[in-house]
């Protein structure tokens, strides 16, 4: 009795597993193709269309980043040669934004960005009117926003963001106190400290990019 028992948990563990990743690949394939922005959404759309309700089956959203990215390797060959577009534009980008501690975020130092993806990057200083007094020093139009970080688990703010396009690309810059350079604000895709690059460390991506393609020829 208790080998059958033990025998029918493993079994719905494993069809609980086949299920989550059958979500995690139509979420990543809708994100591709639909552009769905929002992992959530994305994920309910998917198992809506797969017939799966249970929230046990509900992949968790790294899931369906890893999945997103292994599906843009596997069918969007451009997908390569459009991120290393936008990783450069992002490197001119910090080294002209330099005297603002940039730092590069999102799906373009994740790997999932798509043709709709702007370069992000998170720009630090307590005189949050030093920006847009920079960009219009430069000439360059640049509308504004707010968006809402979390800090950590317990504080949430909102901060200006200034969106501009340049070199056929959108740019999305979050202007940050210094002080939150010490600890990135925490991910929407799994409440962690988002990943971050500085300039020195996107060159380092781009030679090991660069490297790479030319081992496989």
């Amino acid at each position: 009795m208790h080998q059958a028992r033990q025998h029918a948990h493993q079994h719905a563990q494993t069809r609980t597993r086949e299920r989550r990743r059958r979500v995690a690949h139509e979420a990543a394939r809708l994100m591709a193709e639909s552009g769905y922005r929002d992992y959530h959404q994305a994920k309910l759309k998917a198992a809506e269309r797969l017939g799966i309700f249970d929230d046990a089956s509900l992949p968790a959203n790294r899931e369906i980043e890893d999945a997103l990215r292994e599906y843009q390797r596997l069918f969007q060959r451009e997908h390569a040669d459009g991120l290393r577009q936008r990783r450069e534009a992002a490197l001119r980008a910090m080294e002209f934004f330099a005297g603002f501690e940039p730092r590069l975020v999102g799906p373009v130092l994740d790997g999932t960005a798509d043709a709709r993806s702007p370069v992000a990057l998170h720009l630090y200083c307590d005189d949050f009117e030093a920006v847009p007094r920079f960009l219009e020093q430069h000439h360059i139009p640049a509308e504004t926003r707010e968006r809402r970080l979390r800090l950590d688990r317990e504080r949430a703010e909102d901060f200006p963001v200034w969106v501009f396009s340049a070199e056929e690309l959108g740019f999305d810059l979050t202007v940050l106190p210094l002080d939150v350079l010490r600890q990135a604000p925490l991910s929407n895709v799994d409440e962690k400290p988002m990943r971050r690059a500085s300039a020195a460390q996107l060159r380092q991506i781009l030679a090991e990019e660069e490297i790479s393609l030319f081992e496989r020829g």
